[in-house]
């Protein structure tokens, strides 16, 4: 089966605690192992959420094995708590780039609403551009975050008001899993990520033991919503080990899904063209 990583993170190689990250999972931060690795678990492509600056410079990865979406997070997007100069042109430099997917939106970590007109021009853009606009949602890697902003309520309000623009949920907002059950539900131009449900290093038979009652929640909104059309493997590399995270995802999703979640709708929605 292949199997295309939806989300992923990449860190400059010279970034001590990157590769201490990696380690701790079984892994190393270097795309040379990253190719390594995907081809040990039958990964053949991923998307890449930028985490660096606007300049097309920083975004230039091996084509035949990452597209990437353009991040804009606050030291991407922001200056003095404002947009930065010609901020809608860097970003369409970025989406007119075959290898751009995407936009990747931090609302949490900005503290913005993704109602802000902030937002609007990259919303309208993405729309021109057939690319869509994947949104962190739920629980932050920083205290100093604000969940208001990436619960999966606030996301339902820019889809209805933007319906020609394609949003991807990442996380499913965990653990906000009603919540984010009924956006996608809801919304016709939602799907969402599997990515970040967990972190380092599991025992599999023991974590679906000692936390039965959580994985009967995913479980329960997974399948009540039906949208198995729209959602999305990802992995939030470096912070799972790949093969524990397939086979983590491959027990939450019934087989006969398994095509459409590990490969075919992230094909789609990210217009990759495998």
């Amino acid at each position: 089966m292949k199997i295309i990583d939806a989300h992923l993170h990449l860190f400059p190689e010279e970034e001590p605690w990157a590769e201490e990250t990696a380690r701790a999972v079984g892994h190393h931060n270097s795309t040379a192992h990253l190719r390594q690795a995907y081809g040990e678990t039958g990964v053949v492509h991923g998307v890449v959420m930028g985490n660096r600056s606007l300049a097309l410079s920083d975004h230039c990865y091996p084509a035949d094995l990452f597209h990437y979406c353009v991040g804009l997070d606050s030291s991407a997007a922001l200056e003095g708590g404002r947009a930065v100069p010609a901020l809608e042109e860097a970003v369409e430099a970025h989406l007119r780039r075959e290898s751009c997917c995407g936009v990747k939106l931090y609302p949490g970590y900005n503290r913005i609403w993704l109602s802000d007109p902030l937002y609007q021009p990259i919303y309208r853009l993405a729309a021109r551009y057939g690319k869509p606009v994947a949104v962190h949602m739920g629980l932050t890697a920083s205290a100093g975050a604000h969940l208001k902003y990436c619960h999966p309520l606030a996301l339902d309000e820019a889809a209805a008001d933007h319906p020609d623009t394609r949003f991807v949920m990442c996380h499913f907002g965990n653990p906000f899993l009603e919540a984010a059950a009924a956006v996608v539900e809801k919304n016709p131009n939602v799907a969402a990520d599997l990515s970040g449900l967990l972190e380092g290093r599991v025992a599999l038979d023991r974590y679906f033991r000692d936390q039965a009652g959580y994985v009967s929640l995913l479980r329960t909104w997974l399948t009540a919503i039906g949208r198995w059309d729209d959602l999305l493997f990802g992995t939030d590399w470096p912070i799972v080990n790949l093969g524990e995270y397939i086979a983590f995802i491959r027990r939450l999703i019934p087989e006969e899904h398994w095509e459409q979640v590990f490969f075919q709708n992230a094909n789609r929605v990210y217009g990759l063209g495998l």
